[in-house]
């Protein structure tokens, strides 16, 4: 069977967890300290602007405490992963859910703009960066869990708000060994805040924190797949073309928008057919091959969001992780290309 998506591991990720279980050190230490100031190094921050956190929903948690949303109105997208509403839920803001724009993955903004909301929450969805430069008295968290290494106007995803958030767990761009998370931000105030919060315990000033702490051992695989990043993005790249060559109708950005935004090929989106969703995925499966929807209508955050609902209604996800062969590509493409419920 091939899988819809796994990690991409070597030897490097082995030699580097093994140096750490040698090191007789594994909870939070140096290797984390490492993985913050590589990350910054990656994204384009001043040493010391990122906290490594125990997962992309504890960053989203987090990025919200460090904004002090409690009791404030938090506006997110229908269409997105549950931890939005789950950090929203636990930090006590009140959830504002906007639909996305039609077509797209992504929030709509002039419905965001209409909502007003104190703070919103606008993730990348599949790799697809989205401009929110024009968003005006609104506090924007960056939710760049499946867009890491996507840029607007050549500079990457996570500074353009007051936060932005990434997730490392197993099926993301990069993982640091099957969960982990990153909070940036150019405000240093913020992320000094937020590491304060995470060490929670030998404090004696009685102020209430929890423990969102990496290990030393997820941060050295997390170092390791960084450094990969690059790579593993060039090769889904070549994927994502691969598809788009051999004549599948992929969701992306708007040409008329590659000129300032630049994309990363987290997912591999195929529009289908409304009522044929389900007949491809169960076809292909009987053919080797493990296809998704990538949101599932039951897992929509609100019930009455047109677009969202028909995005869901009308979308396949492919497998595009960097360790897909390209014969396993060719397969791919010639088992839908033969499916009557495609054409």
């Amino acid at each position: 069977m091939i899988p819809h998506n796994k990690p991409t591991f070597g030897i490097e990720e082995e030699q580097a967890a093994l140096r750490v279980i040698r090191s007789g050190w594994v909870a939070q230490g140096c290797e984390v300290e490492a993985f913050e100031n590589e990350f910054c190094e990656f994204i384009g921050l001043p040493v010391g602007h990122a906290v490594a956190v125990a997962s992309g929903t504890s960053a989203l948690f987090m990025a919200l405490w460090a904004l002090q949303a409690q009791g404030k109105r938090v506006a997110f997208p229908v269409y997105t992963c549950s931890s939005l509403r789950h950090a929203v839920a636990m930090i006590g803001a009140i959830e504002q859910l906007v639909d996305v724009s039609p077509g797209t993955p992504n929030i709509d903004l002039q419905a965001l703009s209409q909502t007003r909301a104190d703070i919103a929450i606008v993730p990348h969805m599949f790799g697809l960066p989205l401009c929110i430069s024009n968003l005006k008295d609104i506090e924007i968290i960056e939710d760049c869990a499946q867009a890491l290494g996507a840029s607007v106007n050549d500079t990457f995803v996570g500074l353009q708000g007051k936060l932005g958030i990434f997730s490392f767990y197993a099926t993301k761009l990069i993982t640091s060994g099957g969960q982990g998370g990153m909070v940036v931000s150019k405000e240093k105030a913020l992320i000094d805040a937020i590491k304060d919060y995470r060490q929670f315990d030998c404090r004696q000033d009685k102020n209430k924190r929890f423990n969102f702490q990496m290990t030393d051992l997820q941060a050295a695989i997390g170092r390791e797949q960084l450094y990969k990043l690059p790579n593993f993005l060039s090769r889904r790249d070549e994927i994502f073309n691969l598809y788009s060559q051999a004549g599948l109708e992929l969701l992306d950005i708007h040409s008329e928008f590659k000129n300032y935004l630049s994309p990363v090929r987290y997912r591999a989106v195929l529009k289908t057919p409304i009522s044929s969703t389900n007949k491809i995925i169960q076809s292909l499966i009987s053919m080797g091959i493990k296809l998704i929807i990538p949101i599932e209508d039951y897992e929509l955050l609100g019930d009455i969001f047109f677009n969202a609902l028909m995005l869901s209604k009308k979308s396949v996800s492919l497998p595009i992780y960097p360790s897909l062969t390209n014969n396993e590509v060719q397969y791919i493409i010639s088992n839908l290309n033969e499916l009557k419920e495609y054409k």
